[in-house]
């Protein structure tokens, strides 16, 4: 009997008070595989990393993880679970020194490989400043901190949402360059991102989201342009 994806989901509708931002969505997530969601801005994309983060209310059962349904369960839970969100805009806090911020992604004590260590020898410019309040970062340095503060979790899942946002295309190709050595250690990663390009590059299997619903689902390596631009644009 085939093992069931790590995170599988199903027909899930989700949304904000009166208004529904998800209709229907399923994808499933493997064990150590990287998955792109794609999709132009207000597609649902963020919601649904917030819904499987346990940010956003959803169907208990619409959600399953490691086998187990974890729809509607509260984050801390989700996390302690092995599900790590690295969020848009990255929330570091401002105050704090750069490794303090990683420290509070280790809170939860989870074993596995990622310790502060392997956070900086994954991102050396980290350590450089690891003294440093976050405030005083570059973007694509705080990005970079985001992430460790996220791996720092241990994650089996790591959800990221809009790496690339705001950042410049060589600090992009940088950040995602280390994308094959978290997958390495064995975390399967779903990332949310509207640089079609890069989402291609770096994932397995692409799902793209058009108001709300699944409009295109695939490996990378078989979706042409034609099928992408039609399924984003919904033309």
């Amino acid at each position: 009997m085939p093992e069931p994806p790590l995170l599988a989901v199903r027909e899930l509708d989700a949304g904000y008070g009166d208004f529904q931002a998800l209709f229907g969505v399923s994808i499933d997530v493997e064990r150590g595989e990287a998955v792109a969601v794609i999709g132009a801005n207000g597609a649902g994309k963020s919601t649904l990393l917030k819904s499987i983060a346990g940010l956003v209310r959803a169907r208990r059962d619409a959600i399953t993880f490691a086998g187990e349904a974890i729809g509607g369960k509260p984050a801390y839970d989700v996390a302690a679970r092995g599900i790590a969100l690295v969020p848009e805009g990255r929330a570091l806090f401002a105050s704090l020194t750069v490794e303090e911020n990683l420290r509070i992604g280790g809170q939860l004590g989870r074993p596995g490989p990622w310790n502060l260590q392997q956070v900086y020898e994954l991102f050396p410019v980290l350590r450089e400043r690891r003294n440093l309040p976050s405030a005083a970062l570059s973007g694509g340095q705080q990005q970079m901190a985001a992430l460790g503060r996220a791996l720092m979790a241990n994650p089996q899942l790591l959800l990221c949402d809009e790496i690339s946002l705001g950042l410049a295309p060589i600090v992009v190709r940088e950040i995602y360059a280390r994308l094959p050595a978290v997958l390495a250690a064995g975390t399967a990663v779903v990332i949310v991102e509207q640089d079609v390009v890069q989402a291609l590059t770096a994932a397995a299997r692409v799902y793209c989201l058009q108001e709300g619903r699944v409009a295109l689902a695939g490996r990378a390596i078989d979706l042409t342009r034609e099928a992408i631009a039609a399924a984003y644009f919904g033309v």
